[in-house]
């Protein structure tokens, strides 16, 4: 019998401005926080609240974790399977 298997996780992208967010963040205690956020929006990428705006581009949602610290600005991609993060806050 095969193992039985979790929802499946979306991929996470970061856009170019978030990536070199990214490279900026250098406290090990930051990237921890971080990807407890990006594990967080990877398993349901609805939990973010939706950011108000035109309907012309992608719907931006908010994740923001107030214990860690962490708020992403980040939008669902074609069939849920991926999470594009556009801008990092630690």
């Amino acid at each position: 019998m095969a193992p039985q298997h979790g929802p499946r996780r979306a991929r996470i992208a970061f856009s170019d401005s978030a990536a070199k967010q990214l490279e900026n963040i250098t406290s090990e205690a930051d990237i921890h926080a971080l990807d407890r956020a990006l594990v967080v929006i990877s398993v349901d990428p609805d939990v973010g609240e939706p950011i108000p705006g035109d309907a012309t581009g992608p719907q931006l949602r908010q994740y923001a974790d107030e214990v860690e610290r962490v708020r992403l600005l980040y939008w669902i991609g074609a069939l849920r399977t991926v999470v594009v993060v556009a801008y990092i806050e630690v």
